[in-house]
């Protein structure tokens, strides 16, 4: 038996950590002997105890009628879905998303917005639908237009994921990127400042130190520049 890997991706009645969520989507990349394919994918909605917000609806489209009546999600049913299906690792494009709604993960994560930045840092965006488009115009992963639509549902954005994933999969392994799921973020250049948009080694060692000096500079933005005088260090 092969190896399997389980995209999900969630739709949601708000944009923030208190939404709930009303269509889970996945799509599964499965390994054997002659590499990763993918494999079945599939969606279901469900209900909700609060108002489907207009700017999450906007994106979606799911409607308060769609979702009436039916049973709400429940994270532990989705965990042991996937061991019965035999999912050895759980992913996600931007996982902190997802993670916020699905508890206590039950199996290995891997996040392929991480691994991308990683991977492809000169990428134009390393958001789900650029990279799609990206990769589709060098003729590196070919998903069937139709069943990217439409956009922002959860089966069709987890049946793009795969297409990344498997790309990624081309040129890392999925024990590194659940290894780096677990890290923070690796920016390819510096977001902020007199430095927005420099690579890290042309940021002066005196504006890495005062973002590390910062209590509210966000704990990516830290990570990154503890990163770069650390590697300073070693080279010198």
């Amino acid at each position: 038996m092969g190896h399997r890997i389980r995209i999900y991706d969630f739709e949601t009645t708000d944009l923030d950590p208190s939404a709930e969520v009303i269509e889970v989507g996945f799509c599964d990349v499965v390994q054997d002997e002659h590499g990763w394919n993918l494999g079945p994918s599939g969606s279901w909605l469900c209900g909700a105890s609060r108002p489907i917000g207009p700017a999450a609806r906007a994106a979606h489209h799911i409607s308060p009628a769609d979702i009436a009546g039916l049973a709400p999600f429940h994270p532990a049913l989705m965990w042991a879905q996937a061991r019965t299906d035999g999912v050895e690792i759980v992913c996600a494009h931007n996982l902190d998303f997802e993670a916020q709604f699905w508890g206590d993960p039950a199996l290995p994560l891997l996040c392929t917005y991480k691994a991308a930045l990683r991977t492809w840092p000169a990428a134009p965006s390393h958001g789900n639908g650029a990279l799609r488009y990206w990769l589709e115009e060098q003729g590196r992963i070919a998903p069937v237009h139709e069943k990217t639509l439409p956009a922002h549902r959860a089966e069709p954005d987890a049946y793009v994921t795969a297409w990344l994933l498997l790309a990624l999969l081309r040129v890392n392994t999925a024990a590194d990127m659940v290894r780096w799921t677990k890290e923070p973020r690796v920016l390819p250049t510096c977001p902020i400042g007199k430095f927005r948009g420099r690579q890290w080694a042309d940021v002066e060692a005196g504006f890495l130190e005062w973002m590390l000096k910062q209590e509210s500079m966000e704990a990516d933005l830290k990570w990154n520049a503890q990163r770069e005088l650390d590697r300073r260090q070693v080279a010198a």
